[in-house]
């Protein structure tokens, strides 16, 4: 059984890709800080595909030892797990000059660093095998920085610089590492959006890359996957 472990897996891009995942017959590990919405998207995934197994635990993934004492979880109850999906983040629209000393702080925490310690933990476990892929949700901003949204466009720089350094690191071992780059994403950041939809990508865009991409054969590598909105930024 292929296990994957999904970073704020209730909402948006991960909870599109879970239920890709799952209906795959992968099986999952997942968290996010609500636990009843845990449970409830948990039933759901297993009603989905009763073969699957889901672990789940509530966790702030912006702190490293809940973060990775929810790693070691998933390892004891699902076994090896060899597709990780970095989706954890925040977006926060204030220019650097402008945000409060705090700030930077908060989003490094949740934006660049979990990947950073999954990759820790998951790294040499993964050389070892000879086998995983890691994906991670970075963002545009990476590309195109954003003046009013500076901290967040300096975290998910960092992210992207961070997934070409685990690509150098890991490919030599057949380990696959892909920088999922979307542009305006439907998700909660714009909930109350009289904006069409049809403006916007949505999260099972996102999912469907990832698990077509995870679907290819062993010696190809996607290192990177850009997905604009079709008419351009929101």
């Amino acid at each position: 059984m292929t296990n994957a472990l999904i970073t704020a897996a209730t909402k948006g891009m991960g909870r599109a890709t879970a239920i890709a995942l799952a209906r795959d017959g992968i099986s999952l590990a997942i968290c996010a800080r609500n636990e009843q919405e845990l449970e409830a998207f948990k039933l759901e995934l297993l009603e989905m595909n009763p073969g699957i197994q889901v672990m789940t635990q509530t966790v702030d993934g912006s702190v490293k030892d809940q973060l990775l004492g929810f790693a070691a979880s998933a390892e004891k109850e699902l076994g090896f797990i060899s597709i990780i999906v970095n989706n954890l983040g925040m977006f926060d629209p204030v220019s650097i000059l402008d945000e409060s000393d705090e700030a930077f702080d908060k989003q490094l925490n949740t934006n660049l660093m979990p990947a950073y310690h999954l990759y820790k933990h998951f790294g040499k476990k993964m050389i070892a095998k000879r086998e995983g892929h890691i994906f991670t949700i970075c963002s545009v901003a990476a590309l195109d920085p954003i003046a009013a949204a500076g901290s967040y466009s300096v975290t998910k720089v960092a992210l992207l610089g961070l997934t070409k350094v685990m690509r150098a690191e890991l490919q030599p071992h057949g380990v696959k590492v892909t920088a999922v780059i979307p542009g305006s994403t439907l998700t909660n950041s714009w909930a109350g959006t009289t904006i069409s939809e049809d403006k916007f990508i949505l999260p099972e865009d996102i999912a469907s890359a990832i698990v077509n991409t995870y679907k290819m054969s062993a010696g190809a590598n996607v290192d990177e996957i850009i997905i604009r909105p079709v008419t351009g930024q929101v």
